[in-house]
């Protein structure tokens, strides 16, 4: 019997993206460790691979995606891509887009007479972010303007410390994504701005937000048809998943609560809360993304490289 191919698949610890690999990896605890038995076995026929999961913060892969490049299967933030397009290729599954909606620019309601949107160009504003390789940062940017978005009064901290560090005011505003999108109002925040309600009003597309990646050298590693092949079995564990959309929720709550608890504030998140999280960003596009998401991806990149804020795009090859 030859010996599996393993290949590991890293996302990030947020439910959406849990929600959509337990049938090729199994299922797993927000420490990466597999649960014991029958569950933390994939129920997909991986045939000759396996799959290793790895979550971590999406700043951290999109970071290791650009400085090492390493990891077989990847989330990334679509602004990122860019910077690796040329060592991975994009799948059609497992995409996160947003219709009208996105991450949201946030604040304390006791500044709302001082902070507005009218603001945030100001030098001494300071803006908590998830990352500057992140789409939300893309995306807050343009909004704002890239001769804007520079400086060191944008902080990076992981996703789940944004919120209290904006109800401590330890920052004057924070952009939230993930989960936080419907958590913030929990810390007595209030909506600032919606970068995707702000890129459907000025293009009329959908938000392309996280996608997931794949090293375009699986062939030249493991054989001809490598890369077709981890594409299939990908867009199969989506689709499982999706059919199975109460066990899916209810595999990726324990994640949500992790999150909360690395954040030391905020509401615990329930089951309903995370059913509607997910349901937000694992749809239709999700499965198949198709050419509606590849030129929403086309269009928010070029108009970062047209701004200087990412890099030129080449034509979009997808798995």
């Amino acid at each position: 019997m030859s010996t599996p191919v393993t290949l590991t698949l890293a996302h990030s610890p947020d439910p959406d993206d849990v929600f959509m690999w337990w049938p090729l990896t199994g299922k797993i605890r927000p420490d990466g460790t597999q649960v014991p038995g029958a569950a933390g076995r994939p129920v997909l026929d991986t045939g000759r691979f396996e799959f290793r999961a790895l979550p971590a913060d999406i700043h951290v892969l999109n970071r290791r995606a650009i400085t090492q490049g390493d990891l077989d299967i990847t989330a990334l933030s679509v602004r990122a891509y860019a910077q690796v397009q040329t060592r991975y290729r994009l799948t059609r599954c497992g995409a996160s887009f947003g219709d009208g909606f996105g991450p949201k620019l946030v604040r304390r309601s006791a500044d709302a007479d001082r902070i507005a949107v009218s603001s945030l160009a100001q030098p001494g504003v300071r803006i908590a972010i998830p990352g500057r390789e992140t789409t939300a940062f893309l995306l807050l940017a343009l909004a704002i303007g890239p001769e804007h978005a520079t400086g060191d009064r944008f902080i990076e901290m992981p996703f789940e410390q944004i919120i209290p560090a904006v109800a401590r005011g330890e920052v004057d505003a924070g952009l939230v994504i993930h989960e936080g999108q419907l958590t913030f109002v929990d810390a007595e925040l209030e909506l600032l701005l919606d970068v995707g309600a702000w890129w459907k009003e000025k293009t009329g597309l959908v938000t392309p937000l996280g996608v997931n990646a794949v090293r375009r050298d699986l062939d030249e590693r493991f054989g001809a048809g490598t890369l077709g092949q981890v594409g299939d079995l990908l867009s199969r564990s989506v689709a499982y998943a999706v059919e199975r959309r109460a066990e899916s929720t209810e595999y990726s709550l324990p994640f949500a609560l992790a999150n909360t608890d690395r954040g030391r504030d905020g509401a615990r998140p329930t089951l309903d809360r995370v059913d509607r999280y997910c349901r937000m960003y694992v749809n239709d596009l999700t499965v198949d993304m198709g050419e509606t998401g590849r030129s929403a991806i086309t269009a928010l990149l070029d108009a970062g490289a047209r701004a200087g804020v990412c890099p030129a795009l080449s034509p979009i090859d997808l798995l």
